[in-house]
């Protein structure tokens, strides 16, 4: 048992964390959902380590239900079951880095590509997988430079190239066309081409965007990752990467100490989070994906209307989340969580609230 100390200190923290989500609008991360039927799996030292796929030993743990996570999102990203791979990551950058990671094995001397708007997890990872890797211009948007990608490309024409596809830049919610990366690449002779899609926010909801960027397997994305955290607001950072499974063949080892396949980067991993996302995806649906999407998508429509009627610069890309904001003061960053580098944004995840848009758009424009 705590003595009263420190069980004042849990008591003050949960106290500030609950004040603070209340009033974040700079990160993408839901709000308002509701877990508290899976408790009781806390209870459980839950392990998914190995291949969710493969045989197993330890039966603590939730790998049916990973198995069927994977499947669902192989089916939203256009392919089939039989021809993907996944597992339940620790989050984005594992996702990233796991894309990067086949890409590699595939193509040792491969360059890789990805735009100046790339999250920051990719710049960790070509370092740590030695891969060199080459900067490209993204236009205003957040949208890679095609021209710019091609023109670089030249430069090593003879080797293989390994492309981050942006599906939704962090700042601008920007979006890399694969169709078109590959087009360009092709047009300066580099076929040899590994390209991995990062959909941290978006995935979930980019097959319903109007219009749609080509981004998923039947489009020619090699590998996708996705947070589960944010649009589902998964309370533990989580997130899925999916994979041809030609690709991952190339790095299965036999894991010594429990019999089954290593193709995870992580070994061992939470049992805990495929249920939460499990949960989430039986209960919605992909209809209420949807749903959910276009219900923050009107809430984004609306908050740029708003500031915009009041002489704020404020806009979106086509059916993003994200609305793009001219650097706010201090004080409004500070309140509000809000991000900012050369501009500042806010995110209209599930669970934001017209009153919480209405509150920051009056504390912009009030003078």
């Amino acid at each position: 048992m705590l003595d009263h100390q420190h069980q004042r200190r849990l008591d003050d923290l949960f106290d500030a964390m609950k004040a603070a989500n209340e009033s974040f609008l700079g990160y993408p991360f839901a709000k308002g959902f509701s877990y508290e039927s899976l408790w009781r799996f806390m209870r459980f030292s839950g392990n998914n380590f190995g291949d969710p796929f493969g045989p197993e030993t330890y039966r603590v743990s939730s790998r049916l239900l990973e198995c069927e996570v994977i499947e669902f999102f192989a089916g939203v990203f256009r392919a089939s079951p039989s021809q993907i791979w996944g597992y339940i990551t620790n989050g984005g950058t594992e996702g990233n880095t796991y894309g990067l990671y086949l890409g590699r094995e595939l193509y040792p001397n491969a360059v890789a590509y990805f735009s100046r708007d790339t999250h920051y997890s990719v710049s960790k990872a070509v370092r740590l997988l030695r891969l060199e890797h080459v900067l490209v211009q993204a236009t205003p948007s957040g949208e890679i430079a095609y021209e710019d990608l091609a023109q670089r490309a030249i430069r090593s024409r003879d080797r293989p190239a390994i492309v981050v596809a942006n599906i939704g830049t962090t700042m601008k919610e920007g979006k890399d066309d694969i169709k078109k990366i590959r087009r360009a690449l092709h047009n300066v002779g580099v076929e040899e081409v590994y390209i991995h899609s990062d959909a941290a926010l978006c995935g979930p909801y980019a097959p319903f965007q109007s219009p749609r960027t080509p981004f998923d397997f039947l489009d020619g994305a090699d590998s996708i990752m996705l947070s589960g955290h944010k649009f589902f607001g998964a309370p533990i950072p989580c997130g899925v990467v999916l994979a041809r499974k030609q690709h991952v063949q190339r790095v299965l080892r036999t894991a010594n100490c429990n019999g089954s396949f290593d193709t995870t980067l992580s070994g061992s991993r939470s049992a805990y989070t495929p249920i939460l996302l499990w949960y989430a995806i039986r209960s919605l649906g992909k209809e209420g994906i949807k749903r959910m999407f276009e219900q923050c998508e009107g809430l984004a429509a609306y908050t740029v209307d708003e500031l915009k009627a009041r002489d704020v610069k404020a806009w979106r890309n086509p059916s993003a989340l994200t609305v793009v904001l001219p650097p706010v003061k201090e004080s409004l960053r500070t309140k509000w969580q809000i991000v900012t580098q050369d501009v500042s944004h806010l995110v209209v995840t599930p669970g934001t609230t017209k009153e919480q848009i209405d509150a920051l758009v009056e504390a912009m424009t009030n003078r």
